[in-house]
């Protein structure tokens, strides 16, 4: 099933923005600048939760946005309450994005301070969709960056998004799809599964436990209800001498009916010392098929330490670290001018780091004998044979590439105001994320302190900086 369905209503994505972006619109267009030739880069400084890489996710999602991007009657009537000019309201009214978008593929791996979205078209619709860019990249990418992080940790097992109920309100859609992308299995989020094509997945609360007159009872009829596909919780009273025994009760009673318990979940307490004793009781009762699954505030830290420790868990639920990100809750991107009217322009900055990089460019990666990444050149977009580049601050620092594979990242997938192939299937976009990242090296996918992937420029762009630079601090 194709991802062509972002959730913000027709009705809100014009006005599904910051207020400067339309008061910076109005004055392009009093002015008679709107029309101008920009060229603005999609980029983010730093990785999130300290890690070696960023997922790039929710282009898919932004797309489909940015194709419905429209003023209706009813937000042109709301911007003349405050104040816009009617000229100015009536080119909002037969507005649409006629511009073009140039991206990396959705679920590559990329890295600090590379472009990894080109936008370009008239300076004044390139302007007004910045936030709605912003606002759907930088979420999809560091929640599916996080995701990543726990599919990892699980070392192969199952992991299920259980985060709907903790997120900031509707971002829960677009949290599910991205922990999908990310490596997730399954999600506990209907609306998700039915707008994307994901698998749900779910089993009981304690409140159904708790709605009966015993344990065992309440196990037994959501047997009977779910015979092919039941999980029980088991620590609403006392997990080892109640719940797991009345689960194994409930087990045996399927096997006679020639059905099998397929899991029981731990919720609370000591996850490492219940799961070993549920494990045990399980095998001794000839149960080594049902599965444990586990959950309760869990992050790839704690499931790192929980199969440190052996624990004998199948199936993680993770949620609410999931979903907010935690700890950095928001990825750095930012959308910063490159280009007008096909002259180069530039951001100065006291601090080094945060001066912005001229011109229309592209990204060149780079793959060293052994077929995995060795490095990603910023290029001049038509640049050709790039043997070297060069560190953006330390310019004596540098990395030779003669003779290395290469191939261009970014490539246009929106011309004119329309996309030009229909979304992917979720399931390639989830392929794509683990390919990657099987050709990274495993220093950069480390959780403490991951080497560093170099990122570097062309000399054509270095020069190119360097002169503007020297330019604009002339004529201070």
């Amino acid at each position: 099933m194709s991802t062509n369905k972002f959730l913000l209503p027709e009705s809100l994505t014009g006005i599904y923005t910051d207020f400067y972006e339309l008061t910076m619109a109005q004055g392009y267009f009093l002015n008679g600048l709107g029309n101008k030739r920009a060229v603005f880069d999609y980029f983010f400084r730093k990785n999130p939760f300290g890690n070696g890489f960023t997922v790039f996710a929710g282009l898919s999602d932004f797309l489909d946005a940015l194709e419905k991007f429209r003023f209706t009657d009813k937000s042109i009537k709301y911007l003349k309450k405050l104040g816009f000019k009617k000229e100015f309201l009536d080119y909002l009214q037969k507005f649409n994005f006629k511009g073009d978008v140039y991206s990396v593929k959705e679920g590559t791996p990329v890295f600090p301070k590379e472009p990894v979205v080109r936008v370009e078209g008239s300076l004044l619709e390139t302007q007004l969709i910045e936030t709605l860019l912003l606002n759907i990249l930088n979420f999809e990418s560091l929640i599916a960056t996080k995701a990543a992080r726990i599919k990892k940790a699980a070392q192969g097992r199952v992991v299920l998004d259980f985060g709907m109920r903790r997120a900031q309100g509707y971002a829960s859609i677009m949290a599910s799809r991205a922990a999908i992308i990310g490596g997730f299995n399954s999600t506990s989020n209907v609306a998700s599964a039915m707008l994307y094509g994901l698998k749900p997945t779910g089993t009981m609360a304690h409140s159904w436990i708790q709605s009966f007159k015993d344990e065992l009872t309440a196990f037994r009829k959501f047997a009977e209800l779910y015979p092919d596909n039941c999980i029980l919780l088991v620590d609403t009273y006392d997990t080892l001498k109640s719940g797991v025994p009345n689960a194994i009760k409930v087990a045996k009673e399927l096997e006679a009916i020639g059905k099998r318990l397929v899991a029981i979940r731990l919720d609370s307490g000591d996850l490492a010392y219940y799961s070993k004793k549920a494990r045990q009781m399980l095998d001794k009762h000839g149960l080594s098929y049902v599965k444990i699954a586990v959950s309760n505030q869990l992050d790839e830290q704690i499931i790192r330490s929980l199969l440190e420790q052996q624990a004998p868990i199948d199936v993680f639920g993770v949620g609410t670290n999931l979903v907010i990100g935690k700890p950095d809750a928001a990825l750095d991107g930012v959308y910063k001018l490159a280009e007008i009217d096909g002259e180069p322009t530039l951001k100065l900055s006291e601090n080094i780091e945060k001066m912005t990089l001229p011109g229309k460019k592209n990204v060149l990666r780079f793959v060293n004998g052994n077929g995995l990444f060795a490095g990603d050149a910023i290029i001049l977009e038509g640049e050709k044979n790039v043997s070297k580049f060069y560190h953006p601050v330390f310019k004596e620092k540098q990395k030779t590439v003669k003779g290395m594979k290469s191939e261009k990242l970014l490539s246009l997938v929106f011309e004119k105001g329309k996309r030009l192939e229909k979304p992917e299937n979720i399931e390639d976009i989830t392929l794509r994320v683990s390919e990657g990242l099987n050709l990274l090296d495993e220093s950069h996918k480390r959780f403490e302190n991951p080497h560093i992937y170099k990122v570097g420029i062309s000399k054509k762009l270095m020069t190119l900086r360097d002169n503007l630079k020297n330019k604009i601090v002339e004529n201070f």
